[in-house]
Order: C-alpha cells, then structure tokens, then sequence
C-alpha cells in the first residue's frame, strides 16, 4: 500500500506541471483574446513573453501565430490548422479545418513572436529552423536571446555551429555585460571586415557633443577646440540646448529687432544715434527683453562669455574606455584590411577587363602585325562572333550545349567572313594602308547595317548557362562574376593556343618566316598571299570567338564591336605592334589603368576614358614602338 502510494505521489508530482502550465496558457488566452485577435506591436511584447512562458503548447501557438496559421473560431476557440486539419491550440484535440481565415498578425507583431521563439529554435532538431532562429537573432538579437545563444553553442551542424559562435561574439559586443567578455570577443574578431562586425563597432564608437566648465564624468573622446575642431555655431548650438546660453542672436537680427522697436526715435529710452555701439545695443536688447518686446536672446557679449566659461569634448555613448579603446583598435585594422581588399578587388576587375580587351585585340595583333593591316572591320566580327552565339541559342535550348556549340561555329563563321573580306579587298590594296583603313571602315558601316537588317535594332539577350551565373565571393568586398572568371580562363587558353601555334605547327613557322621577311619566304617556297590569307581568317576567328564571350555580359546589338574597337587598337599599339606578349602587357596597362582611372571619379566613366586617351597619347610620345616592340627584320618592316 504504502508503495502504491509513492508511486501515486510520484506521477501526480510529475503531471502537475503541466496541468499548472495548461490552465496556465488557459488564463493567459482567456485574459488577452482581444489583443491576439487585433494585436498591436506596442503593447503585445508581454503577451507574446507570458505566452511563451507556458511550455511548449505556448511555443507552438505563437508558432502558428507568426505562420499564420493560428485561426480564432465565431466560438472563441483558437485552433491551428494544417491543411485539411485543425488543432485546438488549448486542448491539442483534433478537429476538422474551419472555414474561418487565420489570423494576419503584420510584420512587427511577427517580428516579437520570432523573438520569443528563438530560444526554443536554436536548439530545434530541424536543422532550418535553427537557421531561422540565427536569422532573426542577427536582425533584431538582443540582451534576453545571449544567454540562450550560448547554451545552444553545441550544433551537430557545422556551418551552423561557426554562425552560433560568430554571432555570439557578435551580440557579446553589443549587449553583454562583462567588459572582459566585451573586449575578448573584439579582439577575437579584430580585422573581420564584414558589414555586421563594422556594424557593431560604429555605436560603441558614436561620440556626443558635451560642453561643461570642467572635465565631465564618463568616457571621453578627446577635447574639442571652438573653432579648430567645433564651428563656433555648433559650440553654441550645444550652449543653448544645455540650457547654459539663451537662443543666440547674430548682430543682423539684432539690429533688425531693435529697428522694429523705434519710437519717437529711441529704442527703449536709448536714442537711435547710440546704437553704434555694440555694447549699447546688448544693453538696450536687454531691457526690451525684460519688458517683453523681444524674444529672450543671448546677445554677442553674453555668447562670448558662455564659450569663455565651457570646455567642449566628444563623449563616447560607451562607458567603459577599455571597450572603447579595443573597439577603436579593432576599427582601425579592419579599415586597414579594407583598403587591402578593395585593392584586391580593383585588381580582380582590372584582370578581368584586361582578358576581355586581350580577347577583343588578338585577332587584331595578328593582321596588324603580320599584315601592317589596319582593320576597321574589326569590331564587327566581333559583333558577327556574339550574334552567332545568339542565334546558335534560339536553336538550341541547353544554355551549355549552345554555349559548346556557339564557340567553335562563331569561329568558323568570321573565320569566312575574314577570308571573303580579304580576298575580296584586302589583298588588292597591299601596303595602301590608307586606302586600307577606308575601305574596312566601309565594311564595318555596312556589316552593322547587314546586322540591323537581319536581327533589328533592339538589343538581343546572349543568355549564359546556369554554372555561370552569379558571382564568386569571397567577403563583403571581394567578389568576381563568374562570367568574368570564365573569360579570363579563356584568355589564357587563346594565349596557350596562338604560342602552340606559332611555335610548334607548320603554319606558325610560316607566319614568322613571312612576317620577318615576305620576300625569302617566297623564295624558300612560302606563297605569302596564302599565309596573309590565312593569318587574317584566324585573326578574324579569334575575334569572333571574343564576341561570344563579350556577349555573355553585354547586350548583343550592332554597335557592340564598336565599344571595343578603340581599345583594341590602344592595347595593340602600346603593347607593341605583332608581338602576342606586348598584346598581353597592354591589355594588362589599359585594363589596369582604366580600372584605377575610374575608382578615382567612378561617376563619370566618360572621363577615365578621356584620361586614358591622353594617357596613350603620352605614352606613345616615350615609346613609340610599344612596351614590348618586335625585333629584327619584322621591326623594320
């Protein structure tokens, strides 16, 4: 017996709880139906907190309330549905769904009932929504959601576990209360450039303007000098918002006031013809002021006395100066691997406009060089490459495939274009260089006509696959397109491909045998009309390959080689004319300085342009044949 009633003892032990929790959320709901049915974010803090309170059947309900899934019945019951289903969120019986519509607390009110969840979600089994919970803590964390952060430390996950540490030195910061704990969680992150840790830093670093007769009491920045570091009309500003000095006014407004009390030609029994005197006119000011003709105003002399008698300092919001001290040093190394990120990130993108112009000039070192061709056209099989591309994915609804297919067919294609031009006209004007240049311009207006007539004047989408979208980031600061990585990978490989070329085939012997000397290379066999052939459809090829590439990030129109022409020619000349590593180092130098040119002005990009011209022009002046001219025989041609 006297067992049975242990055991008795025991569970009535154990169930009391939650019967006490259960008639507890009762009487929470039963007291505030009103405020869960119209709720307002200034007042349903407590409610939110009491109901949370209660244990789990409480978590679930403000659960159902923030997904919208909590309904309150004509009855007054409130039930959570679930598709076809509904629960009673007080008694956890079953029930048929309601045709009433859920509760549609608005963002603020959600925003609180999240909160309140947030430490019953951080150690959630499912995996999302303890990433939810990690969400709203770095939105809207605050004192009360620490200590349960770091009792939720240990996550089986792992990403998740390094964004519950990084956050929880995030909200230590913020809002712990042991300094020590303060400075080693800023010391720990010290240097991390991210948003959220400069983010944290700017309030412990917020100074307020205080001025005082003495040293004031609290954390000070540093003492201001009026004048030097305060404009004279803040110190006042400060003066009278202390209470220390009336509303000050300028002597304009103060001539202007006593103007407006002149009568029978005194102001105030002080005659007009006296008011030359400053110290006159504050006297007389004054007692319109007593008899309440004017406004209460300080006058000069009343100002300079006030500036006389205060000391003015920076007062950190922070208390704690060793806080303040670490913050600042903190600060201080992550601007200064800021700066070292943006300069990385300047030459990320000054490496990725270089690739693009190498790509868009190659083709054009290779006739210019060979050939002492100036190719106006040029552009424009860049143009005919992206319009391939384009065409090639109309066709072909794979973005990879296309992209695979575009390539080769966008070389093909202006591969021909470049033989027909050349053996249609280029080959009758040898060494007429400007009946050359007149006779491609001529080609160039009307390839981009022939384009207009076939594809329209409206910009055509070149769209790229999937794996090249987006970006590769690697911090707040350091992020590259895909795209762009993508056409870097391809510069290179078009480098690899024109040395093998050039250095180990057949026809890159002929090419330097004819650029070096066309005369004996004809007379050792070499039909040099074949290979200036031949060298103007590959230069021509690569540039339509460059045209699919450019495609990708630009919208395909008939102007498109036309962005691209001037700095073709730019990046041949100052690299030096025919020489595939002077291509290489121009594009290096005018990507470069272009990048750099607009980082300086980045809002007006017709002006870097304008820099960059007259930066070549310069240049050109020093060294004429290029950074890396050619050498021998070729050099003289």
């Amino acid at each position: 017996m006297h067992r049975i009633r242990l055991i008795a003892t025991l569970v009535v032990a154990l169930l009391m709880p939650l019967a006490v929790m259960a008639q507890s959320l009762d009487a929470v709901v039963a007291d505030s139906i009103d405020q869960i049915e119209k709720p307002s974010r200034r007042t349903v803090g407590p409610l939110v907190d009491r109901i949370a309170a209660t244990g789990p059947q409480g978590l679930a309900l403000l659960q159902a309330w923030a997904d919208r899934q909590l309904v309150l019945t004509e009855t007054g019951d409130l039930l959570i549905i679930d598709g076809d289903a509904a629960t009673d969120a007080l008694t956890g019986d079953t029930l048929a769904a309601p045709d009433d519509r859920p509760l549609r607390p608005n963002s603020g009110v959600r925003g609180l009932i999240e909160s309140a969840l947030v430490a019953s979600q951080l150690k959630d089994p499912d995996p999302a929504r303890r990433a939810m919970a990690l969400d709203t803590l770095a939105r809207s964390g605050n004192a009360d959601q620490l200590a349960p952060l770091r009792a939720a430390l240990d996550d089986p996950d792992p990403a998740l576990a390094a964004r519950k540490a990084r956050l929880e030195k995030l909200m230590t910061i913020q809002h712990g209360t042991d300094p020590a704990a303060r400075i080693a969680a800023i010391e720990a992150m010290a240097g991390d450039i991210s948003l959220d840790f400069r983010a944290v830093l700017n309030p412990l670093l917020a100074t307020r303007l205080v001025a005082d007769t003495d040293m004031p009491q609290g954390n000070v920045a540093r003492e201001l000098s009026v004048g030097d570091d305060l404009p004279r009309a803040d110190a006042l500003a400060a003066l009278v918002d202390m209470g220390a000095l009336q509303p000050f006014m300028t002597p304009d407004e103060q001539r202007t006031a006593l103007a407006a009390n002149i009568v029978d030609g005194r102001v105030a029994d002080t005659p007009v013809a006296d008011l030359g005197d400053s110290d006159i006119r504050d006297t007389t000011y004054d007692a319109l002021e007593a008899s309440g003709a004017v406004p209460p105003a300080a006058t000069e002399s009343e100002a300079r006395e006030a500036l006389a008698a205060h000391r003015f300092f920076q007062l950190y919001a922070e208390p704690d100066r060793d806080v303040t001290d670490a913050a600042r040093a903190a600060q201080v190394s992550a601007e200064v691997r800021l700066v070292a990120m943006k300069g990385v990130d300047l030459g990320l993108d000054a490496l990725s406009l270089a690739s693009i112009y190498f790509l868009a000039a190659i083709g054009l070192a290779v006739t210019f060089g060979v050939m002492r061709v100036i190719n106006m056209a040029h552009g424009e099989f860049i143009m005919l490459g992206a319009y391939t591309a384009y065409t090639v994915q109309t066709l072909i609804a794979d973005r990879t495939l296309s992209l695979i297919v575009a390539l080769p067919l966008a070389f093909a294609v202006t591969f021909a274009a470049g033989v027909i031009l050349y053996r249609l006209v280029i080959r009758h004007l040898a060494h007429r260089p400007l009946e050359t240049l007149l006779a491609t311009f001529g080609v160039s207006i009307a390839l981009q006509q022939l384009a207009k007539n076939i594809f329209g004047t409206q910009a055509r989408p070149l769209t790229a696959p999937a794996w090249l979208e987006g970006s590769i980031t690697i911090n707040d600061v350091i992020s590259i397109s895909s795209i762009r990585v993508a056409i870097f990978v391809l510069a290179l490989l078009f480098l690899g491909l024109f040395l093998f070329i050039m250095k180990r085939t057949r026809l890159g012997l002929e090419v330097r045998a004819v650029t070096q000397n066309p005369g004996m290379a004809a007379s050792m066999g070499i039909n040099p009309d074949r290979i200036a052939m031949m060298t103007f459809g590959l230069g021509s090829g690569i540039a339509g390959i460059a045209g699919v590439a450019i495609g990708l990030f630009a919208q395909v129109t008939s102007e498109l080689g036309q962005g691209y022409i001037v700095q073709s020619f730019m990046t041949v000349v100052v690299g030096g004319v025919g020489n595939i590593w002077g291509t290489l180092a121009g594009a290096a130098l005018i990507g470069g300085l272009s990048k750099v040119i607009e980082s300086l002005n980045p809002a007006n990009t017709l002006a870097a342009q304008t820099f960059m011209i007259l930066f070549i022009i310069i240049f050109i002046q020093f060294r004429p044949r290029g950074i890396i001219p050619q050498k021998g025989r070729a050099a003289e041609a």
